[in-house]
């Protein structure tokens, strides 16, 4: 059972972290969050672990997760920044890019999203 433990730490400390582009859908209501992150699964899981604690820092978010339930929302990774050899090649700007052909896509700002303007991504 430690032998598994330690396969396990040491598996999740060797697993890279992988940039890209995520949503937070409520079922209900039609809103969401679009957005980036550097590291989208662990970005993810802190969304749920602050919803699901009432410490989230989306009050709007946090209001619809209170009245909708866990169960009206959906967690998605849109997209992934893909890693490229080009010296040149800058994956916090191709984010960026990413981040805004999703939000032209899916509805995000107003009444109709969650979204709170922010210059860098989350």
């Amino acid at each position: 059972m430690m032998t598994n433990k330690k396969t396990l730490k040491r598996q999740y400390l060797e697993t890279k972290t992988r940039a890209g582009v995520y949503a937070i859908r409520n079922q209900i209501t039609g809103r969401a969050l679009v957005a980036g992150s550097t590291n989208v699964q662990g970005t993810l899981n802190r969304h749920r672990f602050e919803l699901r604690y009432g410490q989230h820092r989306n009050a709007r978010l946090a209001q619809d997760w209170v009245e909708h339930g866990e169960t009206n929302f959906l967690f998605d990774v849109l997209d992934m920044v893909q890693p490229s050899e080009d010296p040149a090649f800058n994956a916090a700007q191709e984010l960026e890019m990413l981040v805004g052909l999703w939000r032209q896509e899916i509805p995000c700002v107003g009444e109709l999203g969650y979204d709170q303007p922010r210059s860098e991504p989350r």
